[in-house]
């Protein structure tokens, strides 16, 4: 069964930090890459980051470079996103998402798996 489960979402301030975990179990712990999305209210799903399993080559979105980490743990398959000097505009429902892709990428549509989200929340 093909499982992703997001974790660690909450209320920060701005300029604070958030770490954001994403658990995976099933076929999508074979995935090539893992990629984090998010969506904010009355906005489409936009790309924030992704990186490989194997080599853990990272690519982001401009709108986070400096300020996230997507980081990854093969033994538990588990991916992380390190959110630090959130702004309010971060704000949105984050999703983990596994890629059958052999780079990492940033298209919505090459993403097959999908978790439920996690709500952030960054206050002004």
């Amino acid at each position: 069964q093909v499982r992703l489960v997001e974790s660690g979402g909450g209320l920060v301030q701005a300029g604070g930090s958030l770490r954001l975990s994403c658990a995976a179990s099933g076929r999508a712990s074979s995935s090539y890459v893992m990629g984090w999305f998010r969506q904010a209210p009355g906005k489409e799903r936009e790309f924030v980051a992704a990186i490989s399993w194997s080599g853990g080559v990272t690519y982001y979105a401009d709108s986070v470079k400096g300020r996230f980490t997507i980081s990854r743990d093969n033994t538990k398959n588990t991916i992380y996103l390190q959110m630090n000097s959130l702004k309010p505009e971060d704000t949105a429902v984050y999703y983990c998402a596994a890629s059958q892709m052999i780079f990492t990428t940033s298209s919505l549509s090459d993403y097959s798996y999908w978790g439920q989200g996690t709500q952030v929340t960054v206050s002004s």
